[in-house]
This record gives structure tokens, C-alpha cells and sequence, in this order.
């Protein structure tokens, strides 16, 4: 076989219409706009993305398998490179793809684009890392309930590495981009990742999105007022240079009339986010959002404020709001 042939089936067949004519099934909850989640019936699941070269790729959560649609196919069917070029001669440059496995239509997927190597194995790490609506660490220490961190709101938006620690993904244009490290006395990041935004699972009924400067000052946030209405978006932090654009975006995405909240730390750096915050907001070129600043009362952060008052934890009823004010965004 020639490396151009080669190269013909890595880029031109789309992993994810063959996946689905093996019986796979998109996930589209769990998919994003730089890779695709897909589930077959006896248990599997893969992750496909397209690396910097072009190529089609998945690795499986469940597994060790990994590579192109070759390395699928073998690892699925087995079989000879011979055997894999006459399957793939078929699909390359036709429009109608051959049926298999009893399914005659696969889903429309949309474009995806390409991605870097780094992000490639960020997103496996992730993807093996379980959910965590109970963590030790953030009940214990950080005062968050259980049924705050078990709301499908926040689902999948918390997860546990194997050494316990809670980890927050982060999302940016294309999808995960990294994580968040932290457990009693100790802070990190994926290596070879970069900040996006952390950020809860959205509902088109939503009226508001609350941006944070850490995920568990949200998930504190929520605690404190819960909104069924509401969504919920950290930093991590200082602000890198593609942050602004991704929270211009976020408020940008929110329904008519919809509430920005800046709910930054108690501190001359939390005021200066929230004008940061203020400014990608007025940067959406909508004045139908209302743009509004909060901050914790008496003390720095809202995780703060919850250890201080655990009596507003969840399901009470929400308390007013203290050092609230409303600036409409130009």
C-alpha cells in the first residue's frame, strides 16, 4: 500500500460516519465542537478528533486502543493491511457510504476541525477520569453539599483523578482545552493544557450566566443562591488572552434580556475582573443583557462566604444579594 493511499483513507474518510455504520452511536451531550464522543452497544467508547496533520483519530475511554481508522479497524475486526485496504478502497472519495452492520444512514456530522497533539491527550486524560457528585475534598473541606454537586446542572463539570484530587475541565472554541487541579493545599493544571473557561452544563431556559473567578467559588455561589435559571462560568484565575473573547461569547450566546453576573472575589483584582467581565460583555454589541456585579460579604470569596454561613447551603431559600449593582451593557 502507498503512503498516499495511506494518507487518503487517515484524512478523507470520516472516522465518525464509519464508527456509526459499526453500529456507534453519537453522544451528542458529551461531544463538542473539536471532537466527537461516540458509544457502541457492547460497551465501548471513543473519542475522535482530528490531529494537526488532518488525520481522523480516536483513542477509547475504556481502553488502550488509539490511532486512525487502520488501527480502528484492526482493532475492531482484525484482518490483514490487505484486508484494510479493500474495506477502505470502497469509502474513499464516495459521496453514499456502504451500509454495514444493518444501519443504512448515518448522522450529519459538522466539521471538525483540526487539533493539537497536546489537546489530543489532555482530553484522554479527562475522558478517564470519573464523575465526582461525591468528592471528599469539596465536602469536607470546601463545605460544598452533595446535592449541589449531584444537580445535572454541574454534571460531569466535577471529576476525580486517581489520587482524589477534584479536577474542572476547561472549554474553549474547540472543546476541552484543560483542567484545573486542586485538593487541600494544592493547585494545578493538565500539563500541556491551556485555560479556557470552566463552566456548567447550559439550558436553553436559562437567564443568566454568573461568572466566577475559580469553579468552586460557582459551585459556591450556587449553594449560597441557587437559580435554577442560571449557569454558571470561572476563570481559574488570572485572565490569559483568549479569555475575554470566550466570555464575550458566552454572554453573546445567553437568550433576549438575559443577566451577565461578575461575581468576583472581595479584592482590588476581583473588582478589576469584573470590569474585564464588563467590558467582553459590551463587546457582544447587545444592550438587551443586563450586565450586573456581585460580591461576597465581609469576607474574599464566595467559598469563603459559604464556610462562614453554611447555613444558606442548599435547597434553602435564596437571601438578597449584598454589593449588588446593575449597569446596563452598551
Amino acid at each position: 500500500m502507498s503512503d498516499a493511499e495511506l494518507e487518503r483513507f487517515k484524512t478523507e474518510i470520516d472516522l465518525r460516519a464509519y464508527a456509526a455504520l459499526q453500529g456507534y452511536v453519537w453522544d451528542k451531550r458529551e461531544s463538542w465542537r473539536g471532537s466527537t464522543v461516540m458509544r457502541h452497544p457492547d460497551g465501548d467508547k471513543i473519542i475522535i478528533k482530528r490531529d494537526a496533520d488532518g488525520h481522523y483519530v480516536f483513542f477509547s475511554v475504556h481502553g488502550d486502543a488509539r490511532g486512525s481508522i487502520i488501527d480502528f479497524i484492526q482493532n475492531r475486526q482484525g484482518g490483514s493491511l490487505g484486508t484494510v485496504r479493500k474495506e477502505l478502497r470502497q469509502w474513499t472519495g464516495l459521496d453514499t457510504r456502504p451500509a454495514a452492520g444493518g444501519i443504512s444512514e448515518v448522522p450529519i456530522f459538522p466539521a471538525l476541525p483540526t487539533t493539537g497533539k497536546d489537546r489530543l491527550r489532555v482530553e484522554a486524560e479527562l475522558a478517564r477520569m470519573p464523575a465526582a457528585p461525591r468528592h471528599p475534598y469539596l465536602e469536607q473541606e470546601r463545605k460544598l453539599p452533595s446535592t449541589v454537586l449531584e444537580r445535572d446542572r454541574f454534571a460531569g463539570r466535577v471529576r476525580m483523578d486517581e489520587r482524589g484530587n477534584a479536577v474542572f475541565p476547561h472549554f474553549d472554541g474547540q472543546g476541552i482545552c484543560g483542567y484545573e487541579i486542586k485538593n487541600r493545599g494544592f493547585t494545578g493544571f493538565a500539563r500541556g493544557g491551556s485555560k479556557g473557561l470552566w463552566s456548567s452544563q447550559t439550558e436553553p431556559e436559562d437567564t443568566r450566566i454568573i461568572f466566577c473567578e475559580s469553579a468552586i467559588d460557582a459551585l459556591s455561589h450556587a449553594t449560597l443562591f441557587p437559580d435554577e435559571h442560571a449557569r454558571y462560568a470561572s476563570i481559574g484565575g488570572q485572565v490569559n488572552p483568549a479569555q475575554p473573547e470566550l466570555i464575550r461569547a458566552a454572554a453573546a450566546s445567553m437568550a433576549t434580556g438575559a443577566g451577565i453576573v461578575a461575581a468576583m472575589d472581595n479584592d482590588d483584582d476581583g473588582r478589576k475582573l469584573a470590569d474585564m467581565v464588563r467590558k467582553a460583555v459590551e463587546l457582544t454589541g447587545r444592550s438587551d443583557l443586563r450586565f450586573t456585579t456581585e460580591q461576597p460579604a465581609g469576607v474574599k470569596d464566595w467559598n469563603d462566604q459559604l464556610r462562614a454561613h453554611p447555613t444558606f447551603s442548599f435547597p434553602t431559600a435564596r437571601p438578597r444579594r449584598i454589593g449588588s449593582t446593575e449597569l446596563d451593557a452598551k
